[in-house]
């Protein structure tokens, strides 16, 4: 990246399979390792050595490795893996408690219930990981401590929060949280700013300065520090973000997303909506040739997240769910079924933060928000105007802006989405839609 913010280069190299059966997600820290690795000596041809570099990761993916020769001795552990839902289920009663320090919602999608029930199921490991001859952290601890031969065990303060172990309020680990889900806080990584690191990478001649979550890097490349924007980044999943004022708790079921600490000490929240999975749902579909008048053609509606529903329901109640059957529709008629519910999630999400505190504008990003049939879906179901973000990777950028101290202090290249015809039936269709989910998750609760 120069030092006007712009990206000159990308080497992209394709993440290494995730094994998913039973539940489980594991794929093989050492492929991402060595991909990883790759790109960072492809990336050093074009470069040169002696630059500092920024690391953003998947936020919860996390592994167990011993010390002495840094082999993993069990699979990179994905988001998506549910053996932690005994742990969840056990502390229910825990919630508002989890909840209040974490700003997170109890779910098995995070780092401590998964690594609670390895422990509970194989008690010599925690003898181990308490003696120092094994070390359990996130894919960036263990790439971090990798690549400075270990001598660095840590973990920035993005990344702590999504573990469900820290305190966010306080920005360390919490005795509390640690005590509820039976994991001693000797044995997690030292958490660090979101920047200034200043950990030399020996084998790359790169100077490692920052290190952070991927959706606080997008959040980082794509907005200002303002309040009344939001950031709408559909990707793999999608995440739908604002800034919070200092202090300024979530609300309704909302994620409070630490974004970053800086040098410092001085850390940026934001209060975060999820979608899950949208991509893999949407991966059978033809989805490039919707078009905008494809939408609302019937009254059927859609949840689209095979995971379950993402903040702020976290309802596994549902996966992908129609009102009614769809054996009689064409795979087109299911392919706008699919793309509106990601569209009214969106429009939802951004609803009530709309209704909170005003929005101004909204900014879309990420690969899906490439298509046409969600930028003018999502443009016709709210009341303040959509951007498309141009620059790509904004995750990226986001890691590459905090290691060089560079900032977002100007609007980065944006369209505005101009409604070409309006849909009425597709607004009208989204209230109905709305309406029908409250009905059926207040079913469920009774």
């Amino acid at each position: 990246m120069n030092r006007q913010g712009k990206l000159l280069h990308i080497v992209n190299r394709s993440a290494p399979a995730i094994d998913s059966r039973n539940g489980h997600y594991e794929s093989n820290a050492l492929d991402y390792a060595g991909i990883a690795e790759q790109v960072l000596n492809e990336c050093i041809a074009q470069t040169g050595n002696n630059l500092p570099l920024g690391l953003c990761s998947q936020r919860s993916s996390f592994l167990i490795w011993d010390k002495i020769n840094g082999h993993p001795l069990i699979p990179l552990i994905s988001w998506q893996d549910d053996r932690g839902a005994d742990c969840c289920n056990r502390l229910h009663a825990a919630t508002d408690t989890i909840h209040k320090l974490t700003g997170l919602r109890l779910t098995a999608y995070y780092f401590a219930p998964k690594l609670s029930i390895l422990l509970q199921e194989n008690p010599a490991w925690r003898e181990k990981l308490v003696q120092g001859e094994w070390l359990a952290g996130t894919l960036d601890t263990f790439l971090i401590w990798r690549w400075t031969h270990g001598q660095h065990f840590l973990t920035d303060a993005s990344m702590a929060a999504r573990t469900l172990l820290m305190d966010i309020h306080r920005q360390h680990w919490s005795d509390a949280l640690c005590q509820l889900f039976g994991i001693p806080c000797s044995i997690l990584p030292q958490i660090k700013p979101s920047t200034g690191l200043n950990l030399s990478l020996p084998d790359f001649g790169l100077i490692l300065q920052a290190s952070v979550g991927d959706q606080s890097a997008a959040l980082i490349a794509s907005l200002t520090d303002s309040q009344n924007e939001a950031l709408v980044n559909l990707g793999t999943g999608g995440f739908v973000i604002r800034y919070l004022t200092r202090d300024e708790p979530a609300f309704d079921g909302y994620l409070q997303t630490l974004v970053y600490q800086d040098i410092d000490s001085q850390t940026e929240f934001a209060i975060e909506g999820t979608i899950n999975s949208i991509a893999s749902a949407l991966a059978p579909y033809p989805v490039n040739d919707c078009r905008n008048e494809d939408l609302a053609s019937n009254n059927i509606l859609c949840l689209a997240e095979p995971s379950g529903l993402g903040a702020p329901y976290f309802r596994k109640d549902w996966g992908v769910y129609f009102s009614q059957s769809v054996s009689d529709l064409s795979t087109q008629q299911i392919t706008a079924l699919m793309l509106e519910a990601v569209i009214f999630r969106v429009a939802r999400i951004l609803e009530d933060f709309h209704h909170h505190s005003p929005l101004s504008r909204a900014y879309l990003s990420g690969g899906l928000s490439e298509l046409p049939c969600l930028q003018q879906g999502i443009a016709q179901c709210v009341t303040f105007p959509v951007f498309h973000l141009q620059q790509k990777d904004a995750s990226l950028q986001g890691a590459a802006l905090l290691a060089s101290g560079l900032k977002i202090n100007h609007r980065q290249q944006a369209r505005k989405i101009a409604i070409k015809c309006g849909n009425n039936a597709l607004s009208e269709k989204f209230r109905d839609w709305k309406n029908w989910l409250d009905v059926i998750l207040k079913r469920h609760e009774n």
